[in-house]
């Protein structure tokens, strides 16, 4: 139990008072261009105010053509930058860290949503996405560039960027969806160039002391688990990243593929060389039992989704009592409502199967 509470260092310095991370959650309760709704900012610094020692926003898109759901929080346009500096502050306010995850959907663009044709590493008959241009792909690693120096100036105390769940950057990781033949494509190295570039690139134009971290997951998606263990302890042995978040759906799973199998997927990654680097993991992390054995299995943090929408004050809830019963699915659309959820967000819960009460 005290692990959880103990204070977690990152390599460029900044300090977390625990070891809980917000998840980046999809709440489509920002405005339709992008900017800060007051039910956006009152869900977010709710969470940082009950505790939560990193508090991270949904997915922002860094290119009008790369949001992916509705009500998405945006950070492509100096637009952003009046709502953006006043979550940071909110967050920063209850002694949270405030990271702004970047994100671009790539082909998982709603074309309702953009008002155009999707875009993809690679021609993709599925989706009807079309392959960017390699000036494209350069001026997207800028626009994910310059969203960083965006969330810098708007006082986030740092990113995350999404190489998670199928967006653009799993595309480029992807052996069967990105069919390109340029320097971004063919081998590993090459479809991983693009992440690593935009890291770089971070690295230079913010200052040392901004945090940066990556989100990755190991499967679906036609992504390849001995891959992504290539990429992940690439970027812990880089040391240009402070935290690798692992989205593994359910952190105490097996791998899906037969040859990893007789270990837990996570097992894989606590197994790597990490030097400064912080891991954290989330999936099925449900209550303090879960999230004691997640640090007993080796990660530095755990990340909370499902939790946090449930009890905006899980980490205080805890440290007042190390086994405390969360509150059991399905819940009433008030209930979600008392822990900060707007209208909007209530609505996307009930969709997921058995969270909302009919």
């Amino acid at each position: 139990m005290s692990d959880l509470f103990q204070p977690m260092s990152f390599k460029s310095g900044a300090v977390a008072k625990n070891r809980f991370m917000l998840a980046p959650l999809t709440n489509t309760q920002s405005h339709a261009d992008g900017r800060l709704s007051d039910d956006e900012y009152h869900w977010l610094t709710m969470r940082a105010k009950g505790g939560f020692a990193v508090t991270m926003t949904c997915a922002s898109h860094v290119q009008a053509n790369g949001k992916g759901f509705p009500g998405q929080l945006g950070c492509f346009s100096d637009n952003h930058l009046d709502g953006l500096t006043r979550l940071a502050r909110g967050i920063k306010a209850e002694q949270s860290l405030a990271v702004l995850q970047l994100h671009h959907a790539g082909m998982r663009s709603p074309t309702e949503e953009i008002g155009g044709q999707p875009v993809c590493p690679s021609d993709n008959e599925e989706t009807g996405a079309r392959a960017l241009t390699l000036l494209e792909v350069e001026q997207l690693k800028e626009d994910f560039i310059t969203a960083a120096e965006r969330a810098e100036k708007a006082g986030f105390d740092g990113v995350e960027i999404h190489g998670a769940h199928g967006y653009i950057l799993c595309q480029f990781l992807s052996p069967t969806i990105n069919q390109r033949t340029d320097q971004y494509g063919g081998s590993l190295e090459n479809r991983a160039r693009f992440i690593f570039d935009i890291i770089e690139g971070i690295r230079q134009h913010c200052s040392p002391g901004f945090l940066l971290g990556v989100r990755l997951s190991p499967e679906r998606f036609d992504l390849k688990l001995g891959e992504i263990l290539e990429v992940a302890q690439r970027l812990m042995s880089g040391a240009q990243i402070d935290f690798l978040d692992m989205s593994l759906w359910d952190s105490f799973k097996e791998p899906a593929e037969e040859a990893f199998q007789g270990q837990t997927l996570l097992s894989y990654f606590t197994g790597l060389e990490r030097g400064e680097v912080r891991l954290g993991t989330a999936g099925k992390i449900h209550n303090p039992q879960d999230a004691r054995r997640c640090l007993e299995a080796g990660v530095d943090f755990v990340v909370l989704g499902r939790a946090a929408i449930l009890h905006h004050d899980f980490p205080q809830q805890m440290q007042n009592d190390r086994d405390f019963e969360p509150v059991a699915l399905p819940v009433s659309r008030d209930y979600l409502r008392s822990q900060g959820l707007g209208d909007a967000f209530v609505n996307y819960m009930a969709g997921w199967k058995g969270f909302v009460e009919d």
